[in-house]
């Protein structure tokens, strides 16, 4: 006899945080995430706030604390299909994909060096290509290899299973669905980044000179900027913000971050190539807190321009490749045309999409906190645009109420429905 468990909905920074912070309290959690890696949209950042620090800084002392924890199991490549039940009282259904790659996995290295297929490399947003058989980041949680499925049962060559030495593959390994009794839910189900390819006057897709703002965290960025130099030493790059924000034709509200992202990126630019020049269209800065030190360090450089006005378009020239762009100057009533070697669309945020009966959504996509049933809730980017910050002190909040749920529910047997299940679980 014990307590149900607290499920949590999605392995960002709010539901790692969730997690652990409900676990260290004596909670059972079981985190699902439908990547086949823990870590969400922060894990493939640069560098993030208030620091400026690599993401790994914060993600590995909470991947030590969930791996120290016997309370977190965690079910990767895995979404929730259907909760019932009511609260304290809830049995949610759990699709999980083939599990091509079990738990024996060492993470030697000898399968994807033996792999012919290549694929484009989601975790750095199809910037670079990896193999089918891959690790997408080297703190990786679960640190196992993952095959994807789609490239290579295609190609049919089984080079993996000739040299793995711990039968951690199996390429008839199927689905299952898992099935448990819960008290409680977090639903931390993050965001995406606005697909650029809609505002087609802006040219994302024509080129490798036109990129955003997500793409730009995952690049190598001196070398990049550097391949793509013409015979003028002084690279320029232009920043268009609100590349989908505040515009009724696309995303109503402000993303939040995607000012804050941008000085950021300006810095890391200028501090790489202290050659290079740097001009941001903006609407209005919005930056506050800590992050106001970043606003201040990009004003004192004389590199880089604050430019008060939207673009209007972009596009590569035939002739040398450059990015030509026309954009407002408002504050000194003119338009700006003019070519750069570099255009960074900072695209908006997206809330991804829950899929539960349960779960209602305001008109611009994320989640109606005052509809949400006894037993449920929603903490950062599911709830509106937050920085990592805010996400993090909302899950705290969250696994707090999940413990009150917890300790208010009476006991009651556990059972089990499903083939294997993860790590712990």
């Amino acid at each position: 006899m014990t307590t149900r468990p607290l499920l949590i909905i999605g392995g960002g920074i709010s539901g790692i945080t969730a997690a652990v912070e409900a676990a260290e309290a004596g909670m059972e959690v079981i985190l699902v995430e439908k990547q086949p890696y823990l870590g969400g949209r922060v894990a493939r950042l640069s560098r993030y706030f208030p620091k400026l620090c690599p993401p790994q800084c914060g993600l590995e002392i909470n991947y030590r604390r969930i791996r120290n924890s016997r309370n977190i199991h965690i079910l990767t490549s895995s979404t929730v299909d259907k909760i019932s039940g009511t609260k304290g009282n809830f049995t949610v259904r759990i699709e999980r994909s083939a599990q091509y790659v079990n738990n024996l996995c060492t993470a030697c290295g000898e399968c994807p060096a033996v792999c012919p297929v290549e694929r484009p490399d989601e975790f750095y947003y199809g910037t670079r290509r990896t193999k089918a058989i891959f690790i997408p980041d080297e703190i990786t949680v679960p640190f196992r290899y993952t095959i994807d499925g789609d490239v290579c049962l295609k190609a049919g060559c089984a080079e993996c299973l000739s040299v793995c030495k711990y039968q951690a593959i199996d390429l008839y390994a199927q689905p299952e669905t898992i099935t448990r009794e819960i008290s409680g839910v977090i639903l931390a189900t993050g965001w995406k980044p606005y697909d650029a390819g809609r505002i087609p006057e802006l040219g994302f897709g024509s080129g490798d000179r036109i990129v955003t703002n997500v793409m730009l965290e995952r690049l190598p960025v001196r070398e990049f900027i550097v391949s793509l130099l013409p015979a003028r030493s002084s690279p320029v790059i232009a920043f268009a913000q609100c590349t989908g924000s505040r515009d009724r034709n696309h995303l109503p509200y402000c993303s939040g971050i995607c000012c804050g992202t941008t000085l950021k990126q300006a810095l890391m630019i200028r501090e790489q190539l202290p050659e290079s020049r740097i001009k941001i269209f903006f609407i209005d800065l919005r930056v506050q807190g800590r992050n106001e030190d970043v606003l201040t360090r990009v004003l004192a450089d004389p590199n880089i321009e604050l430019i008060k006005g939207k673009m209007a378009g972009a596009r590569i020239q035939h002739n040398d490749g450059l990015v030509e762009i026309e954009a407002e100057d408002i504050l000194n009533g003119r338009k700006i045309r003019t070519t750069v070697d570099l255009l960074v669309l900072a695209t908006g945020m997206v809330p991804e999409q829950v899929g539960l009966d349960q779960v209602r959504t305001l008109d611009n996509g994320y989640i109606d906190r005052d509809s949400l049933p006894d037993g449920f809730f929603a903490v950062g980017n599911a709830l509106h645009p937050a920085d990592v910050p805010t996400s993090v002190k909302e899950a705290t909040a969250a696994a707090l109420k999940g413990l009150q749920v917890v300790r208010s529910t009476p006991p009651h047997p556990l059972p089990i429905r499903g083939g294997a299940t993860g790590i712990g679980i």
